[in-house]
């Protein structure tokens, strides 16, 4: 057996090593795959070199121990037995000291323990066994090892040298793949994170109402989600229905492809179709490139058309086959493209009169109505909205970092009574615009829009003095201190830094009664 020194300069001198040298390099370069590089290496080395039965080992992390990872003319059976601890055999000393090691003749070295047993096969040949470190940095990470008919000392040193060579493309090759597949692991797990956040975002639990309507929403949600079905929402302007169409989505077999959302009013008759099934170069004046449509991007995925009431007669046409034959043609080509998607559609339009009017196709009308879906307005479920506020006041509470914690009483009266033709989208905004005017942990009505404050009967109107105003907001003030006093009208007025005498007086001339406080 001899040892190799470290020192000891590798180098390639004659042509066949070279070409060999240059066919290992695009081999390992050729695929992101770890082992198949490894199997075309040692594939090259036994046609180029007559290097037979080429194994690649490597340190089990963590452990003492190197196993056969991939080998060139073995069977399955004899790579299973290829397992060595440190400093055990040849393979195992040259992992434990980081030396290459040339064994002239195996039948006469007592340390080579032939633990794959394929030398057994052909006993009169004189092998030799060649084994290099294969190294990332200084730490030996597995080895690289090769068998020989024994011709000569000097050949065997210029083969370990070129062997050498070998390992150290492996063993960079190995480091970077290593660096590439951790990076993976973890953007596969990032994104598997953020599916599933979205999945706990858009979940049903997350749209908020306990009203009978919303509760048959719910209900309907997790009916269609698990389906392909074309969904069509409807509802005035915001009731939320691109939130159902997220929680359609996120709770769906597609989830973990695209949700491309289209609003369809925001886009110029113009440009629609080129937005939604995309065009060539050359289609019009301005197309410099091709440019997949949204349907592309959303191929596996959802694609959601809000205010789809709005799509031009003429675009609806080409809509259609996109419903029947889930196919596409981008403007300016001929030629058709497949696409996987689901459609869910929305509209605050009365597609019904639209039909009689001719604005929209009946048979499209009928393609999309699949599984209709009705989001109530505000005011036919006024006791979601206590239950809205209260959930937008924690979100804008910490988004803008305000300690706001309730909604005082007149506050209360005022949200309920009102009619909010806005829905949703409206107290969203109602409340942000509170929370910021708060400074006191509560919002008061005087917190709200003007035309909340002086609403009455679900009318909204301003108000018509200088004293009703402030007469108004003293009211407010005493409502909210009895609140937080149970109705102990002493305390009332020491939260107020006002007397108990004044505060009985207001009490009785606004009407207030204590014991509701209680």
């Amino acid at each position: 057996m001899d040892k190799i020194p470290k020192n000891s300069t590798p180098q390639a001198t004659s042509p066949e090593e070279l070409t060999t040298l240059y066919e290992v390099a695009m081999a390992v370069g050729a695929t992101l795959d770890l082992r198949q590089a490894l199997y075309d290496v040692l594939d090259i080395l036994s046609r180029r070199m007559d290097m037979r039965h080429g194994t690649v080992t490597l340190l089990s992390p963590g452990q003492d121990v190197v196993q056969v990872e991939v080998a060139h003319g073995m069977s399955v059976n004899a790579v299973r037995r290829g397992r060595y601890k440190m400093g055990e055999g040849i393979t195992g000393r040259v992992v434990e000291t980081g030396d290459p090691i040339i064994v002239p003749h195996i039948s006469q070295e007592p340390l080579f323990l032939d633990r794959t047993r394929i030398r057994r096969q052909n006993p009169a040949e004189d092998i030799s066994f060649l084994c290099v470190p294969i190294k990332s940095g200084t730490k030996v990470i597995g080895t690289i090892s090769v068998d020989r008919v024994f011709q000569n000392e000097p050949a065997l040193k210029a083969d370990l040298r070129f062997l050498t060579i070998i390992a150290t493309l492996i063993a960079r090759t190995a480091v970077n793949l290593e660096t590439l597949n951790r990076e993976k692991d973890q953007l596969h797990r990032e994104n598997e994170r953020l599916t599933q956040a979205l999945a706990d975002k858009f979940a049903t639990t997350n749209i908020v109402g306990n009203s009978n309507k919303m509760k048959e929403v719910f209900h309907l949600i997790e009916q269609v989600s698990g389906s392909t079905a074309t969904v069509l929402i409807r509802g005035e302007s915001g009731t939320g229905k691109e939130l159902v169409a997220s929680a359609i989505h996120y709770n769906s077999p597609r989830a973990k492809g695209p949700f491309i959302t289209v609003n369809c009013s925001a886009l110029p008759a113009s440009l629609i179709e080129s937005e939604l099934f995309g065009h060539i170069r050359g289609a019009f004046t301005g197309a410099v490139r091709d440019k997949p449509g949204r349907f592309e991007r959303a191929n596996k995925g959802t694609i959601f058309l809000d205010e789809i009431g709005s799509i031009p007669v003429e675009t609806q046409a080409k809509l259609l086959r996109v419903l029947q034959e889930r196919e596409i043609e981008r403007v300016g080509d001929i030629r058709t493209r497949a696409v996987d998607v689901r459609i869910i559609a929305a509209t605050n339009r009365d597609l019904e009169q639209a039909m009689e009017q001719g604005e929209f196709r009946e048979d499209l009308y009928w393609r999309l109505n699949v599984f209709p879906i009705f989001l109530p307005p505000l005011r036919e479920r006024p006791t979601d909205t206590l239950l809205l506020a209260d959930h937008f006041v924690e979100r804008y509470a910490q988004r803008h970092q305000k300690d706001v914690r309730r909604i005082s009483t007149p506050a209360i009266d005022a949200l309920t009574i009102y009619h909010w033709p806005g829905n949703v989208r409206e107290l969203e905004n109602c409340i942000e615009r509170a929370v910021l005017l708060s400074n006191e942990g509560v919002i008061h009505a005087y917190h709200l829009p003007p035309s909340l404050q002086t609403a009455e009967d679900s009318q909204t109107g301003i108000s018509t003095s200088l004293d009703d105003a402030l007469a108004k907001v003293e009211r407010d003030l005493i409502s909210d201190a009895l609140k937080s006093s149970h109705g102990n009208m002493a305390q009332a007025a020491r939260i107020l830094q006002s007397t108990e005498r004044i505060i009985r007086y207001k009490v009785k001339k606004y009407d207030l009664n204590p014991r509701r406080f209680r």
